[in-house]
């Protein structure tokens, strides 16, 4: 029963990418010579599942990190099915560090969210990277999550990983602050008797905005920024770790910032990216 209640402990995003995972597997298993039915006997699945990772590494050439979200979503797959997950190991991959983005693409960020025209956008795309909130956890947010005084602000998280309550400072000087009180006090439509009237990001139509929508939005806005690398929500808030971590901030007080349940999750954000080992690189000496 446990295994069955993590199975279906997904978000809207995360079902989309397991499903595409699983249709390319099934895909991949018509045509595979395989000893039994994979689908319905458990040492079937188990060499189904292990020798679709040796295709993934073999002839698709795809990065550990990929094959093993992949062997995530097949088990996934097979534990909805009323069987366990196949037997197979996961990858071992090398520690880096979440991809947040980098200093010029925060630059092209935060400069087209202050040209963006629509407010609520601009709230959406400031809450990430300033509060370290999750996409889900941002459309979830009620006005009533939402503290603002003369100097003061206050987000409140009721929705997050374990239902993990917490509560987090909003930016003295950020536009953050300024896009809140513009869209709450005077650009928020008033949807009085609407469901879900008493959320803070609306749709057009009156009803709280979907993850998918947010998505596509920021989506929009990574482009007309021109961020280079495959851009997710998620960067929004690694780079809130990142930095923070980075800066010298305690590991237990962004640990409570982010929601994180354990410390090993923010002391990732202490960890190596690219660009660290582009610049250890680039400091050995040439001749010239």
């Amino acid at each position: 029963m446990a295994a069955l209640d993590k199975a279906t402990m997904l978000d809207d995003d995360t079902h989309r990418a397991y499903a595409s995972r699983v249709r390319g597997y099934l895909i991949w298993l018509d045509g595979a010579d395989i000893d039994g039915d994979p689908l319905t006997q458990a040492h079937a699945s188990d060499a189904a599942a292990r020798d679709y990772r040796t295709y993934l590494q073999t002839v698709a050439k795809r990065k550990p990190s990929t094959i093993n979200t992949v062997l995530a979503a097949i088990g996934d797959f097979y534990i909805r099915r009323g069987m366990r997950a196949p037997d197979v190991r996961r990858l071992d991959l090398p520690q880096a560090a979440p991809r947040a983005l980098s200093d010029k693409d925060v630059t092209r960020w935060l400069r087209t969210v202050e040209r963006w025209v629509h407010p609520r956008d601009r709230v959406l795309a400031l809450i990430p990277f300033y509060a370290g909130l999750r996409l889900g956890e941002v459309v979830a947010l009620n006005l009533d999550d939402i503290r603002l005084s003369a100097r003061k602000g206050l987000i409140i998280v009721r929705s997050g990983k374990g239902n993990k309550y917490r509560e987090v400072p909003v930016h003295e000087h950020a536009q953050l602050r300024t896009d809140l009180k513009l869209w709450i006090d005077d650009e928020r439509p008033d949807w009085t008797g609407a469901a879900n009237s008493e959320a803070l990001l609306l749709n057009h139509r009156g009803g709280r905005i979907s993850a998918r929508g947010a998505h596509d939005i920021l989506g929009a806005i990574a482009d007309e920024a021109r961020i280079d690398d495959e851009f997710t929500s998620h960067a929004l808030r690694h780079t809130f770790g990142t930095r923070l971590v980075r800066d010298g901030h305690d590991l237990v007080l962004v640990a409570e910032l982010m929601g994180h349940s354990r410390l090993d999750q923010t002391r990732r954000y202490s960890l190596p990216n690219q660009a660290d080992r582009e610049r250890a690189i680039n400091s050995l000496p040439v001749d010239r």
